[in-house]
């Protein structure tokens, strides 16, 4: 197996960029970082950051755990919510919940809570079997009837992330405690890639108590109750969660810390100080400065893995200027890729113009032969001829409060060849759910990293996806994608996505310019990490050695 929004609603004002910060932001090319006070560094004096322990520790290799102790951690935003048919990041969720199944080190998905996972006839049927004794955190069994009162769930609230997963079951039921068959309305041949999803990108690994859902005040968004190495104590908004060790856990031994309090930092300097300074144990790192800062610390260690996918930027296709292919040709190149290198990555961005990364087989070198280059002159031509029919160039730039100086490179670029750009920033608590998925703007900054294409690539470039936010459409994309989902034939499948890299990439979908920079820091007496490269991770193994 493989693994891998209405007007926008603001509760602060959005912050937008001034008159006077526009003037200063000529400083960020690269030809005058010395005399605007920066330390010039040439393009290529400073690699990318390589992979360091992507998955987590390797096993075995930190001595003998120890047990109690109590871990804080950093998260870059608040929780929004427990309830997985809402879709939100969370960083919580996998110490109170677990997955049925979940992704290895080479992508595959094996069982976890789940004790198997296979189908008879080549993806139409699948039979789930759970382990015997799973209890969750009221005491009740983890049981067959559980997984399909969670999965109707998914069935129902067409908004959830998981839906897309859950729609395509034709019919379920329990053959017995620990059996669940299900029945889809088509082959898939990935089909328990459902169960080992992120909170975050939908999963159907994630199962509550039915007990609780029956109860007349339930509460599951606030209150919820799973069957993961750890109960929920408490969540005070803005603050803090808290969550205590399972005794009751399904597997023995574990876990060996006593409790977890997450703490939400959404500031960057804040959280890197924070684990810099040692006043938190671990650090969901989000942006690249936090990478960079922490790999060349010798009192920190790094767990990161940049994947396929990556940072990039997302064209609203239904809204001018970016429903025309020019500007978005006249966009891309107008991005100096090395001075951007320079200016906001400090040499170490790890450069990206397709989704796929070049080492994984699903890439198409002729999607990369098909990007448009750098060239300042060929974009002020395109931007002249679309404002020479009609066309108004300028447009509105939505990005997050941690990333100005950012914002302001795409504003320095822009304006050199003709085009002004407004820009608004947003608290990264709301930008995803008030604004991205809003779809209320003309440009969008994204990060999503992936280890293998299904679901990621249907949900970001499929006409219907679910963070196909930019409204990107193209038939031939849709229908080599619903080959890629359907077929059992891995030599198809890859076939599929390398041309779907190859329409996207000449339609010019997206603009990718650099690998993930998600990364986990951690002080040196945290053992023990075990996580995806989207930085989820599983809290069982984690210890202590003070």
């Amino acid at each position: 197996m493989r693994s891998f929004p209405s007007p926008a609603v603001r509760t602060s004002p959005a912050v937008r960029i001034s008159a006077a910060v526009r003037v200063a932001v000529a400083c960020v090319a690269v030809a005058v970082l010395a005399a605007c006070g920066q330390v010039a560094v040439e393009p290529g004096d400073a690699a990318p950051v390589d992979a360091r322990d992507p998955y987590g520790a390797p096993a075995g290799s930190e001595g003998a755990p120890t047990a109690g102790g109590t871990l804080v951690l950093a998260m870059d935003r608040d929780v929004v919510g427990f309830d997985p048919t809402v879709q939100n990041s969370n960083m919580v969720a996998t110490a109170i919940y677990d997955s049925l199944m979940r992704f290895d080190a080479d992508g595959e998905v094996q069982p976890y809570l789940a004790e198997g996972m296979e189908s008879p006839d080549g993806g139409t049927t699948w039979l789930l079997t759970l382990r015997e004794g799973v209890r969750f955190h009221d005491g009740t069994p983890l049981d067959a009837e559980a997984v399909v009162v969670n999965t109707q769930r998914h069935i129902d609230v067409g908004s959830s992330p998981a839906n897309r997963f859950a729609r395509q079951i034709a019919g379920m039921r329990a053959v017995d405690p620990l059996r669940v068959e299900f029945t889809l309305a088509a082959p898939l041949g990935d089909f328990p890639v459902a169960f080992a999803q992120t909170f975050n990108s939908g999963t159907l690994g994630v199962i509550i108590s039915p007990a609780e859902l029956a109860r007349p005040d339930a509460d599951v968004a606030r209150r919820p109750v799973g069957a993961g190495p750890f109960r929920f104590v408490e969540w005070r908004p803005g603050t803090r969660v808290v969550v205590e060790r399972n005794d009751d856990y399904w597997q023995e031994g574990l876990p060996h810390l006593d409790g977890l309090e997450f703490r939400p930092l959404t500031d960057t300097e804040t959280r890197q100080s924070s684990i810099a300074n040692g006043d938190v144990d671990v650090s969901f790192a989000a942006y690249n400065q936090e990478l960079v800062r922490s790999v060349d610390d010798p009192g920190l260690r790094v767990y990161y893995g940049p994947g396929s996918g990556g940072e990039y930027l997302y064209f609203n296709h239904d809204r001018a200027p970016f429903d025309d292919r020019r500007m978005r040709e006249a966009f891309i190149r107008a991005i100096d890729l090395d001075a951007l290198a320079v200016a906001e990555y400090r040499g170490h961005m790890s450069r990206a113009v397709t989704m796929f990364s070049p080492d994984t087989p699903h890439s198409n070198p002729e999607a990369a032969q098909a990007w448009p280059e750098f060239d300042a002159d060929r974009a002020r031509a395109l931007v002249e001829e679309y404002r020479a029919e009609g066309g108004d160039p300028d447009f509105r730039f939505v990005t997050t409060q941690n990333r100005v100086p950012f914002a302001e490179f795409v504003q320095a670029q822009l304006a050199a060849v003709g085009v002004t750009v407004e820009v608004e920033f947003f608290d990264l608590a709301q930008y995803s759910s008030a604004v991205a998925q809003s779809r209320d703007f003309q440009l969008a900054q994204w990060v999503g990293p992936f280890d293998n294409p299904y679901p990621a690539v249907q949900r970001l470039l499929h006409s219907e996806g679910n963070t196909n936010f930019g409204n990107y459409a193209n038939p031939r994309v849709d229908e080599l994608l619903d080959l890629a989902e359907s077929t059992a034939d891995e030599g198809e499948r890859v076939r599929a996505y390398q041309d779907v890299e190859l329409v996207a990439a000449e339609d010019l979908s997206h603009m990718w310019f650099s690998r993930s920079y998600l990364s986990t820091i951690t002080d040196p007496a945290v053992h023990g990490v075990d996580r995806y490269v989207t930085r989820e991770m599983f809290f069982a193994s984690t210890w202590l050695q003070r």
